[in-house]
Formats: structure tokens, sequence, C-alpha cells
């Protein structure tokens, strides 16, 4: 065999071995995916999760952030990550697929943030169910990324805000979801289930007076201009989860999978620390530019509560199934 085969050969060889290996390596280049803007508290948070992550596996993964929904409405990308074609994303626990998904955010499931982290703890039945179902989905669920308690922003002053019993006499913008729906009626209020996207449109037109379903943060980036009156009453608790696809957990090394586990272990627990302390940055943030934020005793609260829990809860339980949720509210 001449010298030329010979090197012919070796040359396709190695053409062939670095391919092999250049498509070995960028099935690790991952894309994480949040609906966050650019330099916001979640974005810089999953930023560090991943520096720590590139670091830690000298460059075996790879994981680039897309914020701002970039790679679609967070539904969607769930429904993405579940078969692949996205490998992360930092975000509420989508109903779209798995109905009973939604219990996470079921109203008053918990009133507090000490509350919220023994019902949300790991190896709860909170959690146990969260990823049995999210399993299902070919979903690995790797943190919890807890967000804030929900409110509501309305551009009217209400009849009476800390008396349940009382008709508010404002209609406000809910989500196409039923707990929010009852739990805005519970709250006094006429409810118009409106999608997000039309939600500034509609109360700046006076088409609805407010709107229930995100909180303080989220009516600060979306709705301050025309916010008067912030409701912190803690109608829901705001969940999200950092996941990624289970098949590509499932081919990682252990090292590579507890690389994974200990960075989204950190961001968690720095989490749990700074969202108290940011919600309240956020409803202090909306007082500065003049909206009236209407303070609540525990007492007050409780009594919201147990209005809430007593008309909504019986007429939602089944849609998350009614053993679960008994087991999760005795």
């Amino acid at each position: 065999m001449g010298f030329k085969r010979i090197a012919l050969i070796v040359l396709i060889m190695v053409v062939a071995v670095a391919a092999v290996w250049s498509e070995g390596q960028s099935e690790k280049v991952w894309k994480v995916g949040h609906v966050r803007p650019q330099g916001t508290s979640t974005d810089t948070d999953l930023v560090a999760f991943t520096e720590a992550v590139n670091a830690a596996s000298d460059g075996s993964i790879n994981i680039e952030v897309f914020p701002a929904s970039q790679l679609g409405n967070y539904t969607v990308v769930q429904e993405r990550v579940g078969i692949g074609d996205v490998e992360m994303q930092l975000a509420p626990a989508s109903n779209s697929v798995t109905k009973a998904l939604s219990i996470t955010a079921a109203p008053y499931l918990v009133t507090n943030w000490e509350d919220a982290q023994e019902m949300f703890a790991w190896g709860g039945k909170m959690m146990t169910a969260v990823e049995e179902m999210l399993a299902k989905e070919n979903i690995k669920v790797l943190a919890q990324y807890p967000k804030y308690f929900g409110g509501v922003a309305l551009a009217k002053e209400p009849a009476a805000p800390k008396d349940p019993y009382t008709k508010q006499g404002l209609k406000i913008r809910v989500p196409g979801i039923k707990s929010f729906e009852l739990t805005a009626t519970a709250l006094g209020f006429l409810a118009t289930p409106i999608p997000f996207s039309e939600a500034f449109t509609a109360m700046q037109t006076g088409i609805v007076d407010g709107v229930i379903g995100s909180g303080a943060e989220g009516y600060w980036s979306s709705f301050r201009d025309l916010t008067k009156y912030y409701l912190p009453v803690n109608s829901h608790f705001e969940m999200w989860f950092l996941y990624m696809n289970k098949s590509l957990w499932d081919k990682l090394s252990a090292e590579e999978q507890e690389i994974l586990q200990e960075a989204a272990r950190d961001m968690e627990a720095a989490r749990w620390r700074a969202a108290p302390t940011e919600t309240k940055s956020y409803e202090d943030q909306l007082a500065g530019i003049g909206v009236e934020i209407i303070r609540y005793s525990d007492r007050e609260l409780e009594n919201i509560a147990k209005k809430v829990q007593k008309e909504v809860w019986p007429q939602i339980k089944g849609e998350y199934g009614a053993e679960l949720f008994d087991s999760l509210t005795k």
C-alpha cells in the first residue's frame, strides 16, 4: 500500500473521529430558557447557575441562557423540554399537558413563607407529586425557585379591601384558570377571564379595573403605569422550577449529575433567602411611584384565607385529584 493511500486513510479516520467527538460534545451545549427580561434577578440567578455548571464540568457541559421567552411561551417550552428540543427551563409548572400541576398555585394553600417551605419540602407530598407528574412528561426537576405571593392591582379604589364579604364593585382580569376566577369572586370582585397579552390594554381602556394572577414584581414590570392600589392578599404562592429533559439527565455520568444538582441546590437555597426581601422591595417601589399599598394584619389575612378556602377549595380540588388535595390541606 502506497504512502499516499495510507496517509489518505489516516486522514479519513481522523476526520471521522473528530466528527463523532464534535457530535458528542454538541449534545451537551444546552439551551435554558426563562420568561423574565435580561438583567432581572431571575436572569442573574440563572446565569450564575450556568456559569457554575460550565466551570465545574470543565466545559463538558455548556449551557446558554435565553431570557424573555426567546425560546417561546413557557407552556410551549415545557413541552419542548419534554421531547428534548430544548434542554432546560426555569418557569412555573404549566398544566397544559398535566392539569393537576396547577396545584402548586392553588389559592391559599399556604399563607406565609414558613408554611411555603414546609409545603414544598423535598420528599413531602407536594414535591413528590410534582416530580412524578413531570416525570411522566419526561422532565427531571432540579430545583425549586420561589417567586412571590400573589395580590391584586387596581386602577380604582375598592369599596372595602379588607372585608372579603363586601362587594368591591370592581371588575378584574383573571387568567383563564378556574381557581383564579373563583378566588377573585370570593374576594368580592367581578372576574373577567382575559389573556395576559391583552390585560394591559383591557385595564388601560377601562374594560377591567384591575388584575389578579401576579404579585408585586409582575405588577411593577407590567402594570405600574396603571396601578393606583395594590392589595397584597397572598392569594396564591408562585413557585417556579428549574427542570431539564429527563432522558438527557439519565444519559449523564454520576459526576455530571452531581455538578448540575449541586449548582441547582445552591441557587434554590439562595432564592429562598432572597424572595421575601425581593417581594417587599417591589411593594416599596410601587409605593415610591404613588401606588397605595393596602397593608393587612395576620388576622385580616387569615379571615380572607378562610373565606376563600371555604368557598373555593370544594369547587377546585377535583381538578388536582381530591385525595392529593385533601392530604395537602389537612
